[in-house]
C-alpha cells in the first residue's frame, strides 16, 4: 500500500519526540527553492513532481526491505511507470550487494534516544562482509550534505540502543538512466562533525 502511517516516536515516559527526518528538514535549502522555481517556469507542478518521485522511492524501499524479509510487495496503488522506475532502483541495489555477504539484523526498526529525545527509523542495519553496518538508501539525483547529517543521527540511535556500528554507508540507487549510482562511506571524523550539526538542529 502507498499509504503508510506516520511513525510516532515516544520516550519511556510516554512523551512524543520529533523524528530525524523532521529535524533535518529544518535545514535551509536555497538550491531547492531555485529548482522548484525552474520547474514552475517550464510548466511543471513541483509539488506533484515531488510526490511522484517520493512514491517511486517509497516503493523501491519497500521492494528491497520486503525482499530481505521474505515478503511480497503490494504495488496495486502505483502506476506502471512508478513500478518500472522503482524496479530500476532495486536492480542498482542488487548489483551493489551481489559481491557482498549480507546478514540483515534490523530492517526499518523504529528507535528512540532517551538521552537526546528524538526518534528515527534507519533503513538497514546488517553485517556486510563481517562488518556491522548502517546503510541508508536514497533514490534521487545525488547524495546531499543533509543525508550525511541524517545518518549521523541514525548511528547515535543504533549505538544508544545497544547496536555497534562499525561502518556507515549511503547508497543512491537511481530510478532512471538520467541518474547515477553513488556510494559514500563516511569516516568517523565526518560522522562526528555531522552529528554536531544535527545536535544544533535538535
Amino acid at each position: 500500500m502507498k499509504t503508510k502511517g506516520h511513525i510516532r516516536y515516544r520516550l519511556k515516559s510516554g512523551d512524543n519526540v520529533p523524528g530525524v527526518t523532521t529535524i533535518v528538514g529544518m535545514l535551509a535549502k536555497p538550491a531547492l527553492v531555485r529548482w522548484a522555481n525552474n520547474l514552475g517556469l517550464t510548466g511543471i507542478d513541483s509539488a506533484r513532481y515531488v510526490d511522484d518521485k517520493a512514491d517511486i522511492g517509497t516503493l523501491a524501499h519497500s521492494f528491497i526491505t520486503n525482499t530481505l524479509q521474505g515478503r511480497e510487495t503490494d504495488t496495486s496503488d502505483y502506476s506502471e511507470n512508478q513500478i518500472q522506475q522503482a524496479q530500476n532502483a532495486v536492480r542498482s541495489f542488487d548489483n551493489w550487494k551481489r559481491p557482498h555477504t549480507m546478514e540483515p539484523l534490523l530492517i526499518e526498526q523504529a528507535l528512540v534516544s532517551e538521552t537526546y529525545h528524538f526518534g528515527g527509523t534507519p533503513d538497514l542495519y546488517f553485517r556486510v562482509d563481517g562488518v556491522l553496518e548502517l546503510c541508508d538508501l536514497k533514490s534521487g539525483k545525488n547524495i546531499w550534505p543533509e543525508h550525511h547529517i541524517q545518518v549521523s543521527a541514525y548511528r547515535q540511535l543504533l549505538t544508544e540502543n545497544g547496536h555497534d556500528v562499525e561502518r556507515v554507508r549511503i547508497l543512491n540507487i537511481p530510478r532512471t538512466r538520467a541518474e547515477s549510482f553513488q556510494e559514500v562511506v563516511l569516516s568517523d571524523a565526518a560522522l562526528n562533525a555531522n552529528w554536531q550539526m544535527y545536535y544544533h538542529l535538535l
